[in-house]
């Protein structure tokens, strides 16, 4: 079971909607395309493009599986007393005093780019249950990093 936002499961399903109408098609038109020419034996574009149905397919059910499996939080229902998934938490490394924000998400929604992180990275799952003021030491692949938790909003 994945919890996540409405934006993000709306995403998946137009994922999904795309791979089945577009993707599905090509690659189909692809396999065809490759038989037409010739001996199916010694045919590497053939052999090419059934892999890549395959992959495709793979795509989808696991897709199909995601948003079967998929919670929808309501996120007026959230509380900012303590860090839970979709939440925003602003703080503080210790160490270097950076100031850093994060949104815990969903795997799927994950996008360090965007300043989302997974609920399953070890950073998210040091801050779980936290609270405004909290310090925290959390082990990550580069060591442990001590924060300080300055505030606590719903994304």
């Amino acid at each position: 079971m994945a919890y996540m936002s409405q934006e993000g499961y709306d995403k998946l399903v137009a994922e999904l909607q795309r791979l089945e109408s577009v993707e599905r098609p090509k690659a189909s038109a692809a396999i065809a395309e490759a038989r037409d020419k010739g001996d199916l034996s010694e045919n590497s574009e053939y052999d090419a493009a059934k892999e890549a149905q395959a992959h495709l397919e793979d795509k989808i059910n696991q897709l199909k599986m995601t948003i079967s499996e998929a919670k929808i939080v309501d996120t007026s229902r959230l509380s900012t007393d303590s860090v839970q998934i979709l939440t925003k938490v602003e703080m503080t490394n210790l160490t270097t005093k950076s100031k850093m924000s994060y949104t815990i998400v969903s795997e799927n929604e994950a996008d360090l780019r965007a300043g989302k992180i997974s609920i399953k990275t070890p950073i998210a799952q040091g801050l779980l249950g936290k609270k405004v003021g909290d310090e925290v030491e959390i082990k990550i692949p580069r060591g442990t990093i001590k924060l300080r938790i300055d505030n606590i909003s719903i994304a």
